[in-house]
């Protein structure tokens, strides 16, 4: 509960105080993702209001935040972004894990400081923030992508046509 509350006041502080111009909206995907710890988890679901999966999680943030849209499952993400070291994360990347006896079966968006916000599963219920060091997510991990600038470019402009 005080994480949750700390998390809030972050996030309302981070709102409310003047932001730097960005070069890129994708570089505001992390903080979105934070505001919508605590929604509901459902299986198949692609907004916060009525529940999301890992994948619905991850496409409904990047189409918000950068109007990137992303395939519908955490595979075909994974084939559509670019491989990278662990040790090269930077907030907004994507994180994925073998959950489901299937590689890329989960995935995730990466904060910082080995953080993550996932939609977890109908067991937690809800969108909440994990760390990659916890043995449960360390032993499952399957690689980092991140999302090429390339299609924020492309996305942008088909948008704006």
């Amino acid at each position: 509960m005080q994480i949750a509350i700390s998390m809030r006041l972050v996030l309302l502080l981070a709102l409310l105080l003047p932001q730097p111009a960005r070069a890129n909206p994708v570089d505001n995907i992390p903080m979105y993702a934070i505001s919508l710890v605590g929604s509901p988890y459902r299986l198949g679901g692609t907004s916060p209001q009525t529940g999301v999966d890992c994948s619905g999680f991850v496409g409904h943030v990047y189409k918000t935040v950068a109007g990137i849209q992303l395939p519908r499952d955490s595979l075909m993400i994974s084939e559509s972004a670019q491989a990278l070291a662990q040790d090269a994360l930077l907030p907004g990347d994507l994180v994925f894990f073998n959950t489901l006896d299937r590689p890329f079966s989960h995935v995730g968006i990466y904060l910082g400081d080995g953080r993550f916000v996932h939609a977890s599963s109908s067991r937690s219920g809800r969108v909440m923030i994990s760390r990659l060091e916890d043995a449960y997510w360390r032993e499952r991990f399957d690689g980092a992508r991140r999302i090429p600038s390339s299609i924020t470019i492309q996305t942008a402009r088909v948008e704006l046509e």
